[in-house]
């Protein structure tokens, strides 16, 4: 007669137990983790549930059992909703007008990325506390790689981590859900498996079989588009992609076509990179009505020069480059961009550099939608020139620090530049 391995565990007490137990021994409660690979596997994606939807209801409680979208005016779009929001067909980026025509009665919120950043920063801190390799994808998930930490933690990395989940809901008061796997293709896979606060495991024994019952847009890169190609030459499943030659994919789809026969059997060798490469950190907005005023413009730019910079000083980034975006009325964009004297994330240095190519290429043209960005990115921490104002940086970056502080603890209204406290006009 064979033994019964104790690859569950309790997810309230911790406790560990029989494969296939559906009640805990210890405490009685039913939120088990059984897998016959379970405390084997080591690579994780964690992923924070309806992030910025639940922040909002955090600090809300009226909103609770209401629909929250949290986003821009009439022509943006859905930057995130609640799950109550998505029972009625919203979804992240959906056009606004479409989902207050799908929920009309949504509390629509503005996004309130200082915010949004402090949390996201001290989930990624309490990921740290677990392991160094920590790969941030957004500000509200990773990557993490738990391989030899058991000893450190004095548990497996699947109790760990729910550990972890508990901790996030009891200190941050939002929830995330965890995906458990040997890569991280099926660990991302595995986290949007059984949300909110799901914890959900792909062992290898089952990846071919897991996959085979999944539609081709499971894998990362293929879209609507691509997903129509695929479903024109007769492909709608990974399975079916599991079938075919991977140098036929090639042939026929290119550089994708291999990628799509390896994530088809599951292969994916990419290793967890604490610091992943960001190419660029940038924001834009699309105003309710179009925008000829260009005081107005400033104003509105201000807002986002100060919501990048907080993005990146989260992020610990300084770019060399700043990038204006705009787009008329008529759909035109406009881009223009400016290599600064040194590498900086300061909101004061993108909005001097920004505000001279607004006014350059504003005239008497009236907008949708401004933009601004930080590209050419380095890490925080370079010797310090004068900015375009000929003050001093660090003294600059004093001051922003310190208004950071204060708007963190006591909320984004606590502390106002000068310019932004002049009387608005509605429409952003």
């Amino acid at each position: 007669m064979f033994a019964i391995a104790d690859n569950a565990f309790c997810r309230v007490c911790y406790a560990r137990m029989p494969d296939g137990a559906r009640q805990c021994a210890a405490c009685g409660d039913q939120r088990i983790v059984s897998h016959p690979e379970l405390f084997e596997l080591t690579i994780a994606h964690l992923d924070c549930d309806a992030f910025y939807a639940a922040i909002e209801k955090r600090d809300d409680p009226g909103l609770n059992d209401k629909p929250v979208i949290v986003g821009g005016g009439v022509r943006g779009v859905v930057a995130t909703c609640c799950y109550v929001a998505r029972t009625y067909g919203v979804k992240s980026a959906m056009p606004m007008f479409r989902a207050l025509k799908a929920c009309p009665d949504a509390v629509v919120i503005k996004p309130n990325m200082a915010k949004y950043v402090a949390v996201g920063r001290a989930v990624r801190e309490m990921m740290r506390d677990l392991t160094p390799m920590v790969e941030p994808l957004s500000i509200d998930e990773a990557f993490m790689d738990l391989t030899g930490t058991e000893r450190l933690h004095g548990s497996p990395p699947a109790i760990t981590l729910a550990k972890l989940q508990a901790r996030i809901k009891a200190e941050l008061g939002v929830t995330a859900s965890v995906g458990l796997s040997h890569n991280k293709f099926l660990a991302k896979i595995a986290s949007d498996l059984d949300k909110p606060q799901g914890f959900s495991v792909i062992g290898k024994d089952e990846t071919l079989a897991f996959l085979a019952r999944q539609p081709v847009t499971k894998i990362w890169g293929v879209g609507a588009a691509m997903a129509a190609r695929l479903e024109g030459d007769g492909i709608a499943t990974i399975g079916q992609l599991q079938k075919l030659d991977a140098a036929m994919l090639a042939k026929r789809y290119g550089e994708i076509g291999l990628r799509l026969a390896r994530l088809s059997q599951g292969e994916d060798a990419r290793r967890i990179k604490p610091r992943r490469e960001t190419k660029s950190v940038s924001s834009e907005t699309t105003f309710n009505h179009d925008i000829t005023d260009v005081q107005r413009l400033e104003d509105i730019l201000w807002d986002l020069c100060e919501k990048v910079s907080a993005r990146m000083k989260a992020s610990e980034f300084e770019g060399r480059v700043i990038t204006l975006k705009l787009k008329s009325a008529n759909f035109k964009t406009i881009t223009r961009r400016i290599t600064l004297e040194a590498p900086s994330n300061l909101a004061r240095i993108a909005f001097a550099a920004t505000k001279k190519m607004l006014h350059e290429a504003a005239g008497d043209t009236a907008f949708r939608l401004i933009g601004v960005g930080f590209s050419d990115l380095i890490a925080a921490g370079e010797p310090s020139e004068a900015d375009l104002f000929g003050e001093d940086r660090e003294r600059i970056a004093a001051q922003e620090k310190a208004i950071d502080a204060i708007r963190e603890k006591f909320g984004k209204d606590a502390v106002k530049a000068g310019r932004t406290l002049r009387p608005r006009s509605s429409g952003a």
